[in-house]
């Protein structure tokens, strides 16, 4: 078991590392081939892309693991909300018009 554990996490870090250093050389190539013809800046090295890219995760995206791990609350609201009576949804969107706004009902479904 232990053993498993170690060649995952070995694969993990081979994985990033690689995928770094792929990352780092396309943001180097592609700001070497746009940058200085369109604004006339200066060319830049392997560990100038490899810093652009960190700091650009820092400041946009952060370090929180997966991506679009943070929309779970929305699936659970969809539950939630199949789960109420149609009272509990009026009430629901009453307290919510306060806080956010207009908040319609929705529109009635076409008798046939």
């Amino acid at each position: 078991m232990r053993r498993n554990r170690f060649t995952r996490a070995a694969r993990f870090i081979l994985f990033a590392l690689v995928a770094a250093l792929v990352l780092s050389f396309v943001a180097m190539h592609l700001w070497n081939w746009l940058m200085p013809p369109v604004f006339g800046l200066h060319l830049i090295t392997f560990w100038q892309a490899l810093g652009l890219l960190v700091l650009s995760r820092l400041l946009l995206g952060g370090f929180r693991g997966r991506w679009g791990g943070g929309m779970h609350w929305r699936s659970r609201m969809m539950e939630r909300w199949a789960q109420m009576t149609p009272e509990e949804r009026e009430k629901f969107r009453a307290g919510m018009q306060g806080r956010c706004g207009p908040f319609a009902p929705p529109a009635p479904e076409p008798k046939t």
